[in-house]
Formats: C-alpha cells, sequence, structure tokens
C-alpha cells in the first residue's frame, strides 16, 4: 500500500499519525511540507481527495492567519491557496493520502481508515 504523509516533525499529531502508519508495516512516502513546499496543483489535488474546501484545512489559530486577515470572506481560494504556498504552517497536518482518498490525521486515529 501506498501511502504519502504531509507531515510536520515538531507536531505531535503528526508524528502519532506516522506511529500508526508505520506500526501498519507501511512505509510511507513522508513530504515535509514545510521544508518542500506544496503547489497550488497539489493542494487543489489534496483538497480534492479531501472533499473539502481550502478553508478547512486552515490552521487558524496560527498568528500568520491573523495578521494576513485570511477570515475575509472575500478573498478567493486560489488566494488562499498562495497564502498556504507562502506560509506552508496554515495547513493543517498531517494530512495522509492514498493517491484516491485523504484524511487529516485530527485525531491520529483518523488513518485507520486508510490502513
Amino acid at each position: 500500500m501506498d501511502l504519502t504523509i504531509y507531515h510536520n516533525t515538531r507536531c505531535s499529531k503528526s508524528r502519532k499519525t506516522l506511529e500508526l502508519i508505520l506500526a501498519a508495516n507501511i512505509n510511507p512516502i513522508i513530504k515535509e511540507y514545510l521544508i518542500e513546499t506544496l503547489s497550488a496543483e497539489e493542494i487543489n489535488i489534496l483538497l480534492s481527495q479531501l472533499n473539502l474546501p481550502i478553508r478547512d484545512i486552515l490552521r487558524k489559530g496560527e498568528a500568520i492567519y491573523k495578521t494576513r486577515g485570511l477570515s475575509d470572506k472575500n478573498l478567493s481560494d486560489a488566494e488562499l491557496i498562495d497564502a498556504v504556498i507562502e506560509s506552508p504552517i496554515l495547513l493543517e497536518r498531517p494530512i495522509v493520502t492514498n493517491g484516491t482518498h485523504a484524511i487529516i490525521g485530527r485525531p491520529p486515529e483518523n488513518v485507520n481508515s486508510l490502513i
């Protein structure tokens, strides 16, 4: 089984999700999205696999969310995606995909639906 985890090593939920994947004897592709910035195309694919709008995968508690005024309902999806590309810390984590479907690992046990 091929899984990819969009991982933040400093996030406890992300680490726990990765532990659950590894415990299932799956060696996922690990993308440290804070280092390997995602493209707009990659974000759009993840949104499609998650079946969620961009606003639902933004970390609204991040200072940059507030300072950039990202709660403004007049901002387009493309503008919000650009904000994630510029500041990947805004992306909810972790996201795990099997190439067809994706989940957000909050709680980490959500990953069980993919493994």
